[in-house]
């Protein structure tokens, strides 16, 4: 009986939660031993730490400090890269990685404090969440004054997300952001750099997984200080918002996107037809080539920045379908210009015919060309999904 007590007690201990705390380094020999030092702080008997030290080929002392952390504790595993790819590529690493629970993200710059993420993970243990996300706009604890136009700009990219995510999220940047592990493995991610964020966002938005949202303290560091996000990231944050999000938006934002990009290829059709005819080309071999380029591009920028690649058909079917529709659009087109022209005038009745063009294109490619499935009702605010259960897609 005393050895049935034992196995009792042992397997509650190994029933414990684990959290895989990521740490993304990069030339941060200054903070990150302290960070490890705080992170480790917070393991007890109910929670156990998993902590993955990922550095992205540091040229300082980052990589000898990981190193010695890893031999030293028995719960702190350090991964390396050869080359420099940045916060996200360091991320997917780590996620691939991660064995526990639940996975968090901890920058080692000690911008974040680690207790925090022991009310972060109360909503993933107790089952009411698979995602929680830590907001620097909820007031909870300190946070340093800094940077204003910095934190209009996380506003608004935290804004024009919600627009296309339709969460009510106020910190989409933040660094703070727990999952269940079996959510975060099963997203397919590409970006490597701090693109990552709206991109994660769009993923579990779409996978209409419950989110929770809860204040963290904050203690910002300056530019001078190390601080690496620039204006750069912010407008590849402004295309992720779009490219992740876009091909699930409801038909008129869609539409809307779908003018600019039809505008866009509009002026490149005029372009290549006047280019091509100051180089004595005929006007009728330029206005066929110059619109058979224009259809290229158009189609190359609706697959970046509207609607997903291969969604549901191969490449060469979607390719065939593509082309299939542009010239049937052709067709229409050429038929509504010649039945209006006598009653409105050449100008009119192209104008006419173009409108019905670009609303028979939209339709195409939504419908027929780039189809996707409905993302379905959010998940229920109760469930009693186990972790071994699939998560919608």
């Amino acid at each position: 009986m005393q050895n049935e007590g034992s196995s009792s007690e042992l397997a509650r201990r190994d029933k414990r939660h684990v959290l895989t705390i990521l740490v993304p380094s990069y030339n941060e020999e200054a903070t990150l031993e302290k960070c490890i030092d705080r992170v480790r702080a917070i393991e007890s008997d109910t929670l156990g730490l998993e902590i993955i030290i990922i550095d992205d080929c540091s040229e300082n002392r980052s990589r000898e400090i990981a190193e010695q952390l890893a031999a030293r504790f028995d719960n702190v595993r350090a991964l390396f890269h050869a080359v420099n790819q940045g916060k996200g590529a360091a991320i997917h690493t780590g996620i691939k990685a991660a064995t526990g629970d639940f996975v968090a993200i901890q920058d080692a710059d000690l911008e974040y404090n680690p207790q925090d993420l022991l009310r972060l993970v109360v909503p993933l243990i107790e089952d009411e969440a698979e995602v929680v996300i830590g907001s620097r706009f909820f007031s909870h604890g300190t946070h340093r004054v800094l940077y204003f136009w910095h934190t209009m700009g996380n506003r608004f990219l935290t804004f024009l997300s919600n627009m296309f995510t339709d969460l009510n999220l106020t910190d989409m940047e933040t660094c703070y952001k727990v999952f269940r592990r079996d959510l975060i493995q099963q997203l397919e991610l590409k970006e490597k750099r701090f693109g990552f964020e709206p991109e994660v966002i769009a993923a579990v938005a779409q996978r209409r997984v419950r989110i929770v949202e809860m204040g963290v303290s904050y203690m910002g560091r300056t530019y001078a200080e190390g601080k690496k996000i620039g204006v750069r990231d912010g407008l590849r944050a402004l295309y992720c918002i779009v490219r992740y999000n876009a091909y699930h938006l409801p038909a008129p934002l869609q539409f809307l996107l779908y003018l600019i990009v039809g505008s866009l290829c509009a002026i490149a059709n005029l372009v290549i037809f006047l280019g091509l005819l100051s180089a004595d080309v005929s006007a009728g071999v330029a206005a066929p080539v110059a619109f058979v380029l224009a259809a290229a591009i158009n189609y190359w920028m609706c697959i970046h920045s509207i609607f997903r690649h291969q969604s549901r058909w191969g490449r060469w079917g979607e390719i065939t379908l593509y082309t299939i529709s542009v010239l049937a659009i052709g067709v229409v087109d050429r038929q509504t210009t010649l039945l209006l022209i006598h009653q409105t005038g050449p100008a009119a009745a192209k104008l006419l015919a173009t409108l019905v063009g670009l609303a028979l294109n939209f339709a195409a490619r939504r419908l027929i060309v780039f189809p996707e499935k409905s993302l379905g009702p959010w998940q229920p605010q109760t469930t009693s999904m186990s972790s071994e259960e699939t998560l919608p897609n």
